[in-house]
């Protein structure tokens, strides 16, 4: 029977090191997904989600394991993730957020939505360069790791609003730049 991540964080947290290695197992492969699509660097996605593993095997006795781990680690990724595009950036981020003072009703996904969400991956996927940070990381987070608008508030930590915010804008924002090469090709 597999045991859950949170079970398996309490025997590292007891002694068994090598217990760490069933979490690795089970998350390096989306860890690295994340990483590609949120650094969009790929040729030094390994050596960072070598990082988020290095970071979380620290502080696993910091976790809190009557909480869920896959946010808690997706919050260590996201973390390094943004350290990471600032040293490549050598510019900070934005301080200054209207998504979060400002958030609007999210609006629930319809049926239609949702049945065209492997076309709209595949849409995302070619255009997520051209989006700026606070809106990839949500959209990456929902449509490709699958995460709830609550999970990603977690590891985003901002509110529920502003994580549906965020992607509506990040979507509003591909379909533009979608319509334009539509626009071209015509």
């Amino acid at each position: 029977m597999d045991q859950s991540d949170e079970t398996v964080v309490t025997l590292v947290q007891g002694g068994d090191k090598e217990a760490f290695g069933i979490l690795i197992t089970r998350y390096e492969e989306k860890m690295k997904r994340y990483a590609k699509r949120f650094l969009l660097f790929v040729d030094e996605g390994d050596a960072v989600v070598q990082d988020v593993f290095v970071k979380a095997y620290m502080h696993i006795q910091d976790f809190d394991t009557t909480k869920r781990f896959s946010p808690w680690l997706y919050r260590i990724a996201h973390n390094t993730f943004i350290n990471e595009i600032k040293r490549k950036q050598k510019a900070p981020l934005p301080f200054f957020d209207t998504d979060t003072l400002f958030p609007h009703p999210v609006a629930e996904e319809s049926s239609d939505d949702l049945a065209r969400s492997k076309e709209l991956k595949a849409e995302i996927e070619q255009s997520l360069e051209t989006l700026p940070v606070k809106y990839r990381e949500p959209l990456v987070l929902y449509f490709f790791e699958e995460m709830s608008y609550q999970d990603i508030a977690e590891i985003l930590r901002i509110p529920t609003s502003t994580v549906g915010v965020r992607i509506k804008r990040a979507k509003d924002k591909l379909k533009t730049v979608y319509d334009k090469l539509e626009t071209a090709y015509e």
